[in-house]
């Protein structure tokens, strides 16, 4: 069963809105699943501590992490396609984010170009891939020094993309030659196709100089192809040479790995099994979280992505090593749902849920609860 912890609303008005190989897209992962289970039963494993007789009039939810500050500890993960989920698009998530404070990654895959999301003036960082080319990267880092971005992430988990069995069923990789089920599918949402076409015939807009390709799942699997799937170490380095900004590195799974990026240069990492989408089985994020605080102490933020879904998980995350979390499916739906109103909503859910939790544990503020650790914490 899915948990849609505090966006079930959102998730379900979004399920009903979207053509099925789209809800598919964003509910699915790689082969059997198992590993999106068990992000979310790793949650279940832990309990927050109620405290009683704390003063606990002013819940702060202020945060530093990678150099920024953000009112909540809270991150909108880079999501491929978003702008087919919603005409707001990955603009609409943007303005979101700046209206609650948060940051929020714009990912290679979008349809929306990042010049246009920096343009909102959210606090935006890039994602990127290391391609085969490197003449392409070093484009795609000029780009986004040119329109004011100031952080990078590099997702190094995807040297490959896994069979995810939901997207082989409904097709959603062949939709640049969709078959007449599927047209009849995505004609069956007369709102969702009304809304993507305000803007013309889709695109990768972030892509479109790197292909002559010209359909959506036709350009992204040709600039797929284009990622280097002999990157390393030494790419790393070469990454931190290149690029004068923030470098965050996305993927991290293991202490060993997160303590060789640490010594690349690297200023963060994100701890993620990109949501149960690539290696399955896998751990479970927050299952190798405290290994990987411990190994590399303060000499890097740590962000947690994979299974947040209520504000315990947040709290959990944090007081297990994290500096701030990320989000990705739930923005997904509340953007799908509602536009740029619904990725508002969503993170307004996830404030308010973390408020609540601090509040009865006694914890006014992230410092407190990243002091407190495992001590805030019932393990089950």
């Amino acid at each position: 069963m899915v948990d849609d912890g505090a966006f079930i609303a959102a998730a379900r008005k979004a399920r009903r809105r979207l053509p099925r190989l789209l809800a598919d897209y964003i509910d699915g992962g790689a082969h059997g699943e198992r590993t999106m289970a068990r992000n979310r039963n790793s949650f279940a494993q832990w309990g927050v501590v109620p405290r009683a007789l704390h003063d606990v009039s002013g819940i702060d939810l202020t945060t530093r992490c990678f150099g920024r500050t953000w009112k909540l500890p809270v991150f909108l993960a880079p999501v491929g396609f978003a702008g087919m989920f919603h005409h707001h698009g990955e603009r609409g998530a943007a303005h979101a984010a700046r209206s609650r404070g948060v940051g929020m990654a714009i990912s290679t895959f979008a349809m929306a170009p990042m010049e246009k999301v920096a343009a909102t003036g959210a606090d935006v960082m890039a994602q990127i891939y290391v391609l085969r080319d490197r003449a392409l990267t070093r484009d795609m880092l000029a780009r986004a020094e040119a329109c004011g971005i100031t952080g990078i992430i590099l997702t190094v988990d995807t040297a490959i993309t896994p069979v995810r069995e939901r997207d082989v069923r409904n097709g959603f990789r062949h939709l640049s030659r969709p078959t007449v089920l599927q047209v009849a599918g995505l004609l069956n949402h007369p709102a969702w196709v009304a809304g993507l076409l305000r803007s013309g015939m889709p695109v990768v807009g972030n892509i479109n100089a790197y292909t002559t390709v010209r359909n959506v799942m036709g350009q992204a699997r040709d600039v797929a192809a284009k990622i280097d799937p002999t990157l390393d170490w030494d790419d790393l380095a070469w990454l931190r040479e290149t690029w004068r900004g923030t470098l965050v590195v996305k993927g991290v799974m293991c202490p060993e790995d997160a303590v060789r990026a640490a010594d690349a240069g690297a200023d963060g990492i994100v701890v993620s099994n990109h949501g149960g989408r690539q290696m399955d089985p896998a751990p479970a994020t927050l299952d190798v979280l405290p290994g990987i605080a411990a190994a590399v102490g303060e000499r890097l933020d740590i962000m947690l992505d994979s299974g947040i879904r209520r504000g315990a998980d947040v709290v959990t995350a944090l007081a297990l090593g994290a500096h701030a979390v990320s989000i990705g499916r739930p923005w997904a739906w509340g953007l799908a749902a509602g536009g740029a109103p619904g990725v508002a909503a969503a993170l307004d859910a996830l404030a308010q849920e973390t408020r609540d939790v601090m509040a009865l544990a006694g914890l006014c503020d992230i410092a407190a609860v990243r002091a407190a650790g495992q001590k805030a914490l019932w393990r089950f």
